[in-house]
């Protein structure tokens, strides 16, 4: 590790494992100082973004930790999202685990830059593989493009009982509902990252409210 890497606090960890039970992260698309505004009032301990073009804007108006959803697969986009002001990256092992090497050099270069990195994993295949290659410190578990007749949360319930202890878990789910949000918080679900699009008529405040629990 870089003497960089030793100092630079990685916020986005921090914020999801030592928060007061789980934390709701948004995935901001649109007026982003405006949704981050409302999100953190909500009660918001992190946030996402699709790129690192939207960091800058979130960076004007809140100091919440910035995960940041897509990246280039090098190691100068990891630098540029570091000096965006980002937090945290996903890395998607499905798309990066067939170039040898890749993945591991990837995963090496955040942590020398000071960044989290939540490896995107989908199966039980893929879950297995990255805690064999990676052993990553926190696991995205994605129910992305769900198969036929899968329940909401089926896949992160289903792949979380293989997460060893110790890991953060971070669910990428649909979910609508406050006893959604609790029944990830029992399983053992540290973060959940949140699609806005759900927000009726963008109302981000009120979803966030009602999934963090504000909510009279």
């Amino acid at each position: 590790m870089t003497e960089q890497g030793r100092w630079l606090a990685r916020r986005f960890s921090q914020a999801i494992s030592e928060g007061d039970g789980i934390s709701v992260i948004p995935l901001l698309r649109g007026d982003l100082p405006r949704l981050a505004r409302a999100a953190e009032e909500a009660g918001a301990e992190a946030l996402a973004v699709d790129s690192v073009a939207g960091v800058g804007a979130l960076r004007s108006v809140t100091d919440l930790p910035v995960l940041v959803r897509h990246l280039d697969a090098d190691v100068m986009a990891l630098e540029r999202a570091r000096d965006a002001g980002t937090d945290a990256c996903v890395l998607h092992f499905e798309e990066l685990a067939d170039a040898e090497g890749l993945l591991e050099e990837l995963v090496g270069a955040a942590w020398d830059l000071g960044l989290d990195c939540a490896l995107d994993v989908r199966d039980d295949d893929e879950l297995e593989q990255a805690l064999e290659r990676l052993d990553p410190e926190i696991l995205l578990l994605s129910e992305r493009n769900p198969e036929r007749g899968e329940l909401e949360l089926e896949r992160t319930l289903d792949l979380l009982a293989d997460v060893p202890v110790g890991k953060l878990v971070v669910s990428e789910s649909l979910v609508r509902t406050r006893d959604q949000v609790l029944e990830l918080e029992r399983a053992g679900v540290d973060g959940v990252m949140l699609e806005t699009a759900l927000a009726a008529d963008g109302g981000i405040a009120e979803l966030v409210s009602e999934l963090t629990g504000r909510t009279a």
